[in-house]
């Protein structure tokens, strides 16, 4: 039997991967996420064997999640879903110790033979995943993604320098270059750009 921990805030897709998970394989839900912060607490709160997270959810988003988990629990094995799988996420991810990516498209029979092998210590990421991740059109830096996520989500410059651990200054000079990149006028502009483009 492996325990898990679903996080995802889509409810629809949630409920539904709640449900099919324990139908498909050997899965015990012990709950459920609606973000990143949640999917924290829950976690360590519940200590799953595996925890299932969705890579994009407001406010802290799947990678803010892990790396929040990975300071109490360093060694806990990590799903992530992604729609989206750009190389400098992908990068970022395992950096962090995820173990595996997986569609969110994907059947929930796939879904628990990846839990199963991820459980087992072994690593998964799925081809269409991988494909993806490959073309890469992003010409921004992974900081100057970072200081754009942040702008996305309405911080001042001096608080994404505090946020990122970063110097006024520097965090200027990233937004600067982000916004010669996209051909933007504003920080805000060139975060919407981003975004538009699958960046963030």
């Amino acid at each position: 039997m492996t325990t898990v921990v679903l996080a995802d805030d889509e409810a629809l897709l949630r409920k539904a991967m709640a449900a099919l998970l324990p139908l498909e394989g050997d899965v015990t839900v012990l709950a459920e996420a609606e973000d990143g912060d949640a999917a924290a607490r829950a976690v360590l709160e519940h200590r799953p064997d595996v925890l299932v997270i969705d890579l994009e959810m407001p406010g802290t988003d799947g990678l803010g999640a892990v790396a929040e988990i990975r300071r109490t629990l360093p060694d806990q094995v990590v799903l992530m879903l992604t729609r989206h799988a750009r190389p400098g996420v992908l990068r970022k991810a395992l950096k962090l110790g995820v173990q595996g990516f997986v569609s969110k498209s994907a059947d929930p029979s796939h879904i628990t033979e990846v839990i199963a092998a991820l459980h087992a210590g072994r690593r998964w990421i799925d081809p269409d995943v991988s494909a993806l991740a490959l073309i890469d059109d992003c010409p921004l830096t992974d900081r100057e993604i970072d200081v754009l996520r942040e702008t996305g989500q309405g911080y001042s410059v001096a608080d994404i320098a505090a946020r990122i651990h970063l110097a006024e200054g520097t965090v200027r000079n990233y937004l600067s270059n982000a916004m010669q990149k996209t051909q933007t006028r504003t920080r805000h502009e060139a975060a919407r750009y981003a975004r538009e483009h699958d960046w963030l």
